[in-house]
């Protein structure tokens, strides 16, 4: 069968006909009004041959006369993939040899060059081409209309674009369009080309497709000469960024991900365990808390981390304190919270954003022991770090996994119950008496020398730290390196994922990769997320990096000498700061000089929280990985590595019951793999899905070429940009500027190579300028799409004091 009537098509055809043809279908059976018309189906497309004088019997049957021949690639107005614009679409088609040549532009349209690179672009391989002939409708206005704001991202409001004549002069942006915003149930006002008559009919189709198809839509229409609608097509609007759950009132959520430099989603299982685990640590503060969602106010969205700020912006005494608290946001998130204060939605509330007595149990218990703690640490750093070390074997050495052999109810047991009891022990209190004593140390400063020393020159202070566990992991991974120097042409020469294998297969000459792995085996990217891979599963970023160190030839730039002159450089700062301070301010600069020398013995503490905490979701990881495997062995799993897309109470079920998830599992892959092609994930975002940071007024760059973020960390540097969005396999050559979305310690590895820091997230306190600091290098973070705006091998300068990034000349 090569030609099918188009109502005659449906969503479940999607391969036979194409996506549009499908769509078009499916607006007819729910009873809207379509053009009459035919499709050409993929099997004729997959043939090679065009049936002629079929396509003109059906034409013929269709009353001749003028058609749209349009394009219905398989893999178009997809909720994956939308492919507007990619494909072609020919009006006013007339006669048989039009029509036979509309055709075969309408095929050779699958292979321009657009539509394969945005089939590159979002991970399509496979597609195929259907094409749709409908009746011409005389349009007197046409146009676009979309369920929701896509700008702005609000499920509250639609939007209509019109103008006179064909909508083809919406689309492709040849006129400036009349511009219609009103909500799904208000009355649209009136004006240009749309009355309000006509536009509540837009309004109506609208709210009927949204509720039929279940997604926000973008559909093309037309109004006749008699004033008749004519639908013309309806497909997802896949530029979305997924809705928030659904909420009785409006709420506001911050995305926090970045705060720990990651930006990609969790998978579900990580979701799931990040929050079991808060749990237990609540738990053992005396905190009380919904065992089904021990943190209701971390929300999941689009697989990312959003926090609940509602109820704080609604309590009187809080909403006036929390523009400080949210300096390590950015400034765009922070300006969004602060145009939310004045939103009636937010108007202030009785009563606690908490629960009063669980937090006074919660200080009672907690706070003796952390003022102790830090008190002591200050006054004995040594012994106070000592501690902290000692805390971190404790906790390691209390990570046993269950006997063996064992079932897989016995192994989902531990994940729940045991796993994180680690959590629970004096140990964890024995870490954060430092780790406190080193971030007051290592900020106070900066508020006592305020007008006496630059923010750029207590950077320099915090230059070259010691006793960082993710600075000493990339140092240990240089030294891999140097040992690799001698089968230099080896590790250069090689795909890293086939350098993995070797290594798995013994077949690596010693660079003393194992014992790295023993002690840092368990990290990796994203490494918060027991859904990912570590690099002791898979240690292929690994060789990449150590490519990338190989490169090194200048000694002065090899990454132990570099953090040994960032050091130097902090001593002599104190040195140089110390009499000043003493001289402007003798009381608070005196104190100023003391938690500066204290921030060089503990300020490095500040990752050991979380490196404590890696060796129980490593063993986790790999128990849910043998449940896996157990599943699939049954036939509830296709491979052991679907456990990360079910959470852990889905897990039991599966485990105790044998229920079959398997659909469930499917398109949350396919939502998993949609959501890691994001480029952008909105930082502030309302219940109704609104973008705060698009409602605000664009940026205006201090000059032309200027880029504007935040200070990450001091200085200047110059070179070639490297733009790079995952660290796996990533290379970069010395002196290059790393330009990211984000990055957290499984980027790191990189810094040891780059000239400086540019990202679109982050705070000056998360991993990225963190680590840039202490390497000496320059950062600048908070960049609003950099990745796009910058390309690699342009030549950027930045400045991490005045957070700018300049673009002297594209590559």
């Amino acid at each position: 069968m090569t030609i099918i009537d188009v109502a005659a098509a449906g969503s479940s055809m999607v391969e036979t006909v194409g996506g549009k043809a499908a769509g078009l279908g499916e607006m007819i059976r729910a009873g809207e009004r379509v053009p009459d018309g035919f499709c050409l189906t993929v099997a004729a497309y997959r043939s090679g041959e065009l049936p002629e004088q079929e396509l003109i019997d059906a034409y013929e049957r269709l009353g001749g006369g003028r058609v749209a021949v349009r394009s219905s690639a398989t893999t178009e107005d997809l909720p994956d993939a939308g492919f507007a614009g990619q494909h072609d679409t020919y009006l006013n088609v007339e006669g048989h040899a039009a029509l036979l040549d509309a055709v075969r532009r309408c095929w050779d349209s699958l292979h321009n060059e657009r539509a394969t690179a945005y089939r590159k672009a979002v991970g399509v391989d496979d597609a195929a081409m259907g094409v749709v002939v409908q009746r011409m409708v005389d349009a007197e206005v046409a146009g676009v209309l979309f369920t929701a704001n896509p700008v702005t991202g609000c499920r509250a409001e639609m939007v209509v674009d019109a103008a006179p004549g064909l909508g083809t002069s919406v689309v492709d942006g040849t006129v400036v369009p009349d511009h219609y915003v009103f909500g799904h149930r208000a009355a649209p006002d009136g004006g240009g080309c749309l009355d309000r008559r006509r536009l509540a009919a837009l309004r109506d189709a609208g709210r009927r497709l949204q509720a039929h198809f279940g997604t926000p839509q973008d559909v093309e229409w037309a109004f006749d000469a008699a004033g008749t609608l004519w639908l013309l097509q309806s497909r997802p609007i896949t530029t979305l960024f997924p809705a928030p759950p659904a909420t009785r009132d409006t709420r506001l959520y911050l995305e926090v991900g970045h705060m720990q430099g990651m930006l990609r989603p969790v998978t579900p299982m990580g979701m799931s365990l990040l929050k079991a685990a808060m749990g237990v640590w609540l738990e053992s503060t005396g905190g009380r808390f919904d065992r089904r969602d021990p943190l209701p106010r971390v929300v999941p969205i689009g697989g990312r981390l959003y926090f609940d700020l509602t109820d704080f912006l609604r309590n009187t005494s809080m909403r006036g304190q929390l523009g400080a608290s949210l300096e390590v946001y950015g400034p765009r998130v922070r300006e969004a919270v602060d145009r939310v204060l004045d939103d009636p939605r937010f108007t202030p509330r009785p009563g606690l954003p908490f629960r009063l007595g669980s937090a006074v149990r919660m200080t009672l218990r907690l706070a003796p022991g952390l003022v102790a703690g830090v008190a002591h640490s200050l006054a004995a750093p040594d012994a106070g770090r000592a501690r902290a070390y000692r805390a971190v074997h404790r906790m390691r050495r209390d990570v046993v996994p269950p006997a063996e052999p064992a079932t897989a109810a016995e192994r989902l047991r531990w994940v729940i119950e045991d796993a994180h009891r680690p959590l629970r022990t004096p140990g964890l209190y024995g870490l954060m008496g430092p780790l406190v004593a080193g971030m007051l140390a290592g900020t106070s400063p900066a508020g006592l020398l305020a007008g006496v020393a630059s923010a750029e020159e207590l950077d320099v202070v915090l230059g070259g730290m010691p006793y960082n566990v993710t600075t000493d992991m990339d140092l240990a991974l240089w030294q891999v390196a140097v040992n690799a120097r001698r089968h230099r042409e080896l590790f250069l020469g090689t795909d890293p994922a086939e350098l993995a294998a070797r290594y798995r297969a013994g077949e690596l000459p010693d660079i003393g990769l194992d014992g790295f792995l023993g002690r840092y085996g368990m990290r990796a990217a994203a490494e918060i997320d027991v859904g990912m891979p570590r690099w002791a599963e898979d240690p292929a970023p690994l060789f990449g990096t150590i490519a990338n160190y190989l490169r090194v030839e200048d000694p002065e730039q090899a990454p132990d000498r570099r953090f040994e002159l960032a050091a130097a450089r902090a001593e002599r700062m104190i040195r140089t700061l110390a009499p000043r301070a003493r001289l402007a301010r003798p009381v608070r600069g005196r104190l100023a000089v003391f938690l500066m020398r204290r921030s060089r013995k503990l300020t490095g503490l500040r990752e050991i929280g979380k490196f404590a905490w890696l060796p129980m979701m490593q063993e986790s990881r790999r128990q849910l990985l043998l449940i896996g495997a157990d599943l699939a062995g049954r036939g509830l799993l296709e491979e052991a590595g679907d456990v990360m897309f079910l959470d852990l109470a889905e897990l039991a079920q599966a485990v105790r019951h044998g229920e079959d998830h398997r659909p469930l599992i499917a398109r949350r892959r396919a939502e998993y793999a949609r959501e890691l092609r994001r480029p952008t994930v909105p930082g502030a975002l309302l219940s109704d899905g609104t973008d705060l940071e698009a409602l605000a007024p664009p940026s205006v760059p201090a000059e032309d070429g200027v880029l504007v973020g935040m200070a990450g960390a001091a200085g200047r540097a110059t070179g070639r940009a490297r733009v790079i969005r995952d660290p796996a396999g990533a290379r970069i050559e010395p002196g290059e500027i790393l330009v990211a979305p984000t990055t957290d310690p499984g980027w790191t590895p990189l810094f040891l190579t780059t000239a400086g820091l540019v990202t679109e997230t982050g705070s000056a306190i998360a991993h990225g300028p963190t680590v840039a600091r202490e390497y000496g290098i320059p950062a600048v973070i908070c960049v609003r799409d950099a990745t796009r705006a910058i390309r690699t091998g342009d030549l950027i300068t930045i400045d991490g004091g005045a957070g700018t990034v300049k673009v002297e000349r594209h590559g």
